[in-house]
């Protein structure tokens, strides 16, 4: 299969929000094409204060409900009892974040591979209520004249939750808030309603493991209340996605099926791999899987320098996909090791002769 790779975005890209703020990383972005068919991203931009002075570690919390105004919570290195990456566990069973996300737009021209515009400044943050550890992760939807955006709000009390904000401009949003609650990310929602409902896959998280973590789907009518859950894709043992599933790029609606393309994880000595693969899905009924990426070969890995090694190595995850304008080829934007965004294209039918039918 030829895939065509750029590397679009690192952090010496962007420009902090602060003048003692460092860009760790920019990531994992939302995708839509625009009106004039130029391509927006939503990307996630983690910051971090530049020196963590003496014995204190610097936390930077949302102190507004509009603008981006923050404090830094001050906690003592000894009461640290570990750290993994970005995430600081504390004695006292609470955890905290090192980073600090929020989104910016770039604007790509028609092509899907160059850029036209980086954006300077937060375009959607947390607010003092929600979000005040920071923001991650969009996916974007368009349906019937409005652009739904769903996204990980990191709070105080409600912690790793997944809310939902609505706009018919891109510019101007209006927040719905959690819709998934505590722990549920890579949330997808579907383009269309099927059979009167909209739809959307999730990925929840529970405190006790009978199950490695899945992929669901759940119904609305009216993108606020969700039910009907049930576990449709799950892991598969032995395979690149032997430990955890989730929800990539929203799904996109072609002849054959609903195309979903999401990432997988297996564990290789003490780190973990993260891949892409695809799944075919029923235009009916969409908790019926047509074909899958086979076990033993995800869409793609990480292969390239910036997918192998940064913040997180060994990362590909992607989590926007648009239809080239040719109609032939799709263009499937991504973020490398938790560092870099790039765009991958590949013709849709390489990608629907790579799976396997059910």
């Amino acid at each position: 299969m030829k895939i065509t790779d750029k590397l679009l975005l690192t952090p010496n890209d962007l420009k902090p929000s602060f003048p003692d703020w460092i860009v760790k990383g920019v990531l994992n972005p939302g995708a839509i094409r625009l009106p004039s068919n130029k391509i927006m991203l939503f990307v996630r931009v983690a910051e971090q204060y530049h020196l963590h002075k003496g014995k204190l570690l610097r936390c930077p919390v949302i102190t507004a409900e509009k603008g981006y105004k923050t404090r830094t919570e001050n906690i003592k290195k000894t009461d640290i009892a570990r750290k993994e990456n970005n995430v600081v566990f504390l004695k006292n069973g609470s955890c905290r974040l090192t980073t600090f996300s929020h989104f910016r737009k770039i604007i790509m021209n028609e092509n899907g591979f160059d850029i036209e515009h980086i954006g300077e400044n937060p375009v959607f943050t947390g607010t003092a209520t929600e979000g005040q550890y920071g923001v991650e992760d969009s996916r974007i939807t368009k349906t019937k004249g409005k652009y739904l955006l769903t996204y990980v709000a990191v709070s105080l009390n409600e912690g790793v939750s997944t809310s939902l904000a609505v706009s018919r401009d891109l510019v101007h949003w209006k927040r719905k808030g959690i819709i998934f609650r505590e722990q549920n990310k890579d949330v997808v929602i579907f383009p269309e309603k099927i059979k009167g409902k909209y739809v959307a896959l999730h990925r929840p998280e529970g405190f006790f493991s009978f199950s490695k973590p899945s992929i669901w789907i759940s119904y609305s009518p009216d993108l606020v209340y969700w039910g009907r859950e049930k576990s449709i894709i799950q892991p598969r043992p032995n395979s690149w996605e032997q430990e955890r599933i989730g929800s990539g790029a929203p799904p996109i609606k072609t002849n054959k099926g609903w195309l979903e393309i999401y990432h997988g994880v297996r564990q290789k000595g003490h780190k973990k791999i993260y891949s892409a693969g695809a799944i075919l899905l029923d235009l009916k009924n969409p908790e019926k899987i047509l074909a899958r990426s086979p076990i033993n070969k995800p869409l793609f890995a990480p292969t390239e320098k910036h997918e192998k090694k940064g913040f997180i190595s060994n990362v590909v995850f992607p989590t926007g996909a648009i239809m080239d304008l040719n109609k032939k080829d799709l263009l499937v934007y991504l973020g490398g090791a938790d560092s870099v965004i790039s765009v991958k294209k590949l013709r849709l039918k390489d990608i629907l002769n790579h799976m396997e039918h059910y």
